[in-house]
This record gives structure tokens, C-alpha cells and sequence, in this order.
């Protein structure tokens, strides 16, 4: 009796594959190496035709004036910035899985209508409700405070659609079933059962929801105008302000703001695509 072995459904990278993979990291690290020639240069060597490549050594002292600008407040905008990225993060994380997870497995009056405007939020530009929104914290009180970042990006409808999409995907209506008959109420369920299989597109959400948040300028800017502690694109714009613009501080201030990002996607990566690789289908 032979036997035969079944041929690997996955072809090795060749050269051409790895080529490119490199070109593509090389093209998306550019912007930060270039962010950090520039801060770590003067304003003289800045302007030099042909222009350096190679990082110098003014990136301590561009740094030291970034934070000791006046108009600035780099560290509090820094500050800022990150308690609304959590806080918006962890409302939208929690509030679209409660809601993607009605959608999905719930059964009640209205949904697929209600599921529908959700999605045609998503069509609708953000700049068209710039004004109804500022008159609205503004009667509340909010304008100028955190507050008044933090309100509007409680939930997204993208977050909605996305965890309905993934619970439907995920978690089979048999499962919740199973668990409805054994006893367990709405709540465990959604515990128990639908949040452990969540873990992956959580991962991916909370990821994309922090960067969304602390890359937003245009409701910072509006809301937090006149505010001595902006968030920091709005402490960016401040110190790109003024008759004379000095690149080298703005650049290194950039890239002072862009380093928690990175962090975030060092330290969460491996994280994220060790829970897709666990959520994934298994034949």
C-alpha cells in the first residue's frame, strides 16, 4: 500500500517577492528617517543645496526648544492627546462590539433599517456636521475642554458595521443558541461567548481607532481654538505658526508625535497577528 503525500497549498516566496517586500519598507520608513534628518538638523544645513541624508547631530536641541516653546505646551498637548486616544479607543471598543453584536445575534423590531442608516452614516462627510456640533458643545459648555474631542468619537459606525460583520463571520448562531438553551443570560453570552472569539478584530479596531484619534487635527483644531492645552497636531500647527517657520523644530516635533505610534504598533503587532492567526479558520 503507498501512500502519497499532498503538495503544500502554499508556494515559497521567491526573490521577486522579498525585493519587494523590502522597497515597500524602505518606501514607509522614508517619511520617518527624513522627519529625523531634518529635526536633527539647523535651520542653515536645512535649506542646503544638495540637501543631506544623513542625520546630524541638533535633534537634542531642536527637541529642547520643541518643549520650551511658549505657544506650544508640547508636553500637556502630548498628554492630551493620548488620554483622548484611550479614552475614545476603549468607548469605541466597547461600545461597537455591544452594538455589532445586537445587529448580529440579536433579533428585534427595526434592525435591518437601523443597520442600514448606520451604514449610510459612513457616506456622509464629517465636515458637514463641523458646525451643528460646535453649536452643540457650545451650549453644553464643552467647547475648548477635552470633553469636546472625546464626545464625538465615542462610537463609530465603521466599528459597528466592522465587529457585525466579524461576529457573523466568527460565531455561528447554533453557538449562541447552544448557550441561550444551557441558561445563560443576553450578557454572558456576549462575555463568555462572543467576546473571546472577538479578540482579534478588537486587536485590529482598537489599533486603527488610536491612530485615527491621535492623528485627528480638524475637530481639535476647531474646538480647541484659543485653548492654552490642545492636543499635539493642533500643538504641531501652532508651531508652524508665525511669520517664520523653523522646519528643523517643526520636523523634530513631528517626529516626537509620531514615536507613540510607532510604539503602539511595535509593542501591538505581534499581538494582533498572533490573534488573527489564533481566530482563524482551521480545516
Amino acid at each position: 500500500m503507498t501512500t502519497t503525500s499532498r503538495p503544500s497549498s502554499a508556494n515559497p516566496a521567491g526573490p521577486l517577492t522579498y525585493t519587494l517586500l523590502v522597497l515597500v519598507l524602505l518606501m514607509s520608513a522614508f517619511p520617518l528617517y527624513w522627519m529625523f534628518v531634518v529635526g536633527s538638523s539647523s535651520e542653515e544645513q536645512v535649506f542646503q543645496i544638495p540637501p543631506s541624508v544623513v542625520p546630524r547631530d541638533n535633534f537634542a536641541d531642536n527637541a529642547h526648544a520643541v518643549f520650551a516653546a511658549d505657544n506650544v505646551f508640547f508636553i500637556a498637548s502630548l498628554l492630551n492627546s493620548l488620554v483622548v486616544a484611550l479614552v475614545v479607543t476603549a468607548s469605541v471598543l466597547v461600545l461597537s462590539s455591544l452594538a455589532g453584536f445586537a445587529f448580529a445575534k440579536l433579533r428585534f423590531r427595526g434592525r435591518t433599517p437601523l443597520l442600514l442608516f448606520v451604514v449610510l452614516t459612513m457616506t456622509v462627510p464629517s465636515q458637514l456636521g463641523v458646525v451643528a456640533l460646535y453649536i452643540l458643545m457650545g451650549r453644553l459648555g464643552l467647547n475648548g475642554t477635552l470633553p469636546a474631542v472625546i464626545l464625538p468619537g465615542l462610537v463609530t459606525a465603521f466599528g459597528v458595521f466592522y465587529m457585525r460583520q466579524f461576529i457573523v463571520a466568527a460565531i455561528p448562531d447554533e453557538l449562541v443558541e447552544c448557550a441561550r438553551v444551557d441558561g445563560a443570560s443576553t450578557v454572558r453570552i456576549f462575555a463568555s461567548v462572543v467576546v473571546p472569539a472577538l479578540r482579534p478584530a478588537l486587536g485590529v479596531l482598537g489599533l486603527f481607532t488610536f491612530t485615527a484619534t491621535w492623528n485627528d487635527f480638524q475637530w481639535p483644531l476647531i474646538t480647541l481654538s484659543g485653548s492654552r492645552y490642545p492636543t499635539v497636531q493642533v500643538a504641531l500647527s501652532n508651531l508652524a505658526s508665525g511669520q517664520f517657520v523653523v522646519y528643523s523644530r517643526l520636523l523634530a516635533g513631528a517626529l516626537l508625535a509620531t514615536l507613540p505610534l510607532v510604539i503602539v504598533f511595535v509593542v501591538a503587532g505581534k499581538q494582533i497577528v498572533a490573534g488573527i492567526m489564533e481566530g482563524a479558520v482551521k480545516s
